[in-house]
């Protein structure tokens, strides 16, 4: 079950968050907002940015990965992905039901 790290604009964040769940391609992104330093042609820049953390699937990965790209304001946009090596079993049924094609599913776990 992996977990995706992306950074975005914080103007851009809530969107992309937003739209990964509502398509079922996440069942959950936590927003953490951070201060970014990094180097972009030649230049050294400071900015305000948030951190994105998607949960998903093995599954879902190649999709979320893909609208990510898609929505993401950057030319060349930081998306990880971490591969959890032990997650509580309850915690991967509600992801994996949060994250299937269906409606009624995923909305708790039983």
């Amino acid at each position: 079950m992996p977990t995706v790290y992306v950074t975005a604009p914080s103007d851009h964040a809530e969107d992309i968050a937003h739209t990964l769940v509502e398509e079922r391609l996440a069942a959950c992104v936590n927003r953490v907002a951070c201060e970014s330093v990094y180097r972009w042609d030649g230049e050294v820049f400071d900015e305000s940015e948030v951190i994105l953390l998607a949960k998903t699937t093995a599954e879902r990965y190649g999709e979320l990965r893909k609208r990510i790209t898609e929505l993401h304001p950057y030319d060349v946009p930081c998306i990880e992905r971490f591969d959890e090596d032990d997650v509580l079993p309850a915690y991967a049924a509600w992801v994996e039901g949060a994250t299937a094609d269906g409606e009624d599913e995923g909305d708790g776990v039983e």
